[in-house]
């Protein structure tokens, strides 16, 4: 009986090896930025198993080599210092470090998601010609929102990418933070509501690849789940194409609908967006009536709103429900909701505004430097004229004052 054990426990462990359907996606990367982070997680774990190994073998020949059986092991009780010990002991794990902790700086640096793409792959360059492909990404609940604004089109739930074409995704959140992430491309990035996170990628080989939201995100965090399919440039343009001939247009109405929680939705196009959609989610305002956050942040850096605040101003909230005063205004005007101070033109203006970054500077060598993000200020300067644009409550149109 006990010759029969080890087999069948051999056999179980290789079942449920085999059963597990692992696959090492984070090992087998099909992009370069991929490809440069499996590099730096295996040489890291080698550093480290240069400590590790030899502790784990020297442990186990202690305790065997000192097994109270083994009379000729030769016990020092009164033994309390070796200078060649205490110099292998420090001086390697310390060299360690030091090369763990170049070796890590340099290469976060390198691969700091808002990084511009240097290359597109270790034998391609890249060319300077060349336009990244922009994604808006939008976490929902519970699926994914992809926007290509160079093309006009969006997606839910499906990514088609042309391989060898730098990626630069912009991302953010309608309700709660979420993450993404494709193993196969590059690192996970946050999604946050009310913030806009970057991330640079780019695939080398064709083929369908899967995109998943890697933390919990509520009750149909299961089914969030996409397909990256990278295909050649011609590919990519049939399906913009394609794309383009349906009939579905993706307006503030139409995401609004679609920004209610679902789950398990099936991938989707729409032939048309909204060129301010994605700023409007950033800044939580695509609903009628909400005042922008870009808006609410200037008028805060210039120091308020003034006399204007003390009217039934619409709530900057993002529970979607209406949450605003019913009291009356002062002076005894006629309620109404303050939409927001800036005039329409400044609005659009405001919103279609590309944020200054190293995004739109070259990529140079030399010493590695942290981007931080600007503190936000005022769109429009000078003493221009500021405008009340409202909404009466009774007539539902929107004058200015």
């Amino acid at each position: 009986m006990q010759k029969l054990r080890l087999p069948k426990l051999f056999i179980a462990l290789m079942a449920v090896l085999v059963l597990s359907a692992c696959k090492a996606e984070v090992l087998a990367p099909t992009g370069d930025i991929a490809a440069q982070q499996r590099d730096l997680l295996v040489i890291s774990t080698l550093l480290m198993l240069i400590i590790i190994i030899p502790v784990m073998a020297l442990t186990c020949w202690f305790a065997w080599h000192y097994r109270a059986s083994n009379k000729e092991a030769i016990y020092k009780p009164n033994w309390s210092h070796s200078t060649k010990l205490e110099l292998i002991i420090w001086a390697i794990p310390l060299l360690i470090v030091v090369c763990l902790g170049a070796l890590t700086w340099v290469g976060t640096h390198l691969l700091d998601p808002y990084r511009p793409l240097a290359r597109v792959s270790e034998a391609q360059p890249l060319d300077p010609q060349q336009e990244p492909l922009d994604v808006q990404v939008v976490a929902l609940d519970w699926k994914w929102l992809f926007i290509y604004p160079q093309y006009g089109v969006a997606s839910v739930n499906e990514l088609p990418v042309p391989t060898d074409r730098p990626i630069r995704f912009s991302l953010t959140s309608s309700s709660v933070m979420n993450a993404f992430y494709i193993p196969h491309m590059a690192g996970m990035i946050y999604a946050m509501p009310g913030m806009q996170t970057t991330l640079h990628g780019v695939f080398n080989t064709e083929g369908t690849f899967q995109g998943l939201a890697s933390h919990y995100s509520g009750a149909g965090f299961s089914g969030m789940r996409f397909k990256a399919n990278a295909t050649d440039a011609a590919a990519f343009e049939a399906w913009v194409d394609e794309a383009r001939a349906g009939a579905e247009r993706l307006d503030r109405a139409k995401y609004l609908e679609l920004e209610r929680p679902s789950e398990n939705v099936k991938p989707e196009t729409f032939a048309s967006i909204d060129p301010q959609l994605f700023p409007r989610v950033v800044n939580m305002c695509v609903e009628e009536g909400k005042i922008c956050m870009a808006e609410m942040m200037a008028l805060d850096a210039q120091g308020g709103t003034g006399l204007a605040g003390t009217v039934n101003m619409s709530a900057l909230i993002h529970d979607k429900h209406e949450r605003r005063g019913t009291r009356e205004p002062v002076f005894g005007w006629e309620p109404f909701k303050v939409l927001g101070f800036c005039s329409v033109e400044e609005l659009e203006q405001m919103l279609a505004a590309k944020p200054a970054s190293f995004n739109d500077k070259p990529v140079v060598s030399g010493p590695l430097m942290g981007h931080n993000m600007q503190q936000p200020a005022s769109p429009f300067g000078g003493e221009a004229e500021r405008f009340l644009t409202l909404v009466r409550q009774a007539a539902g149109n929107a004058p200015q004052l």
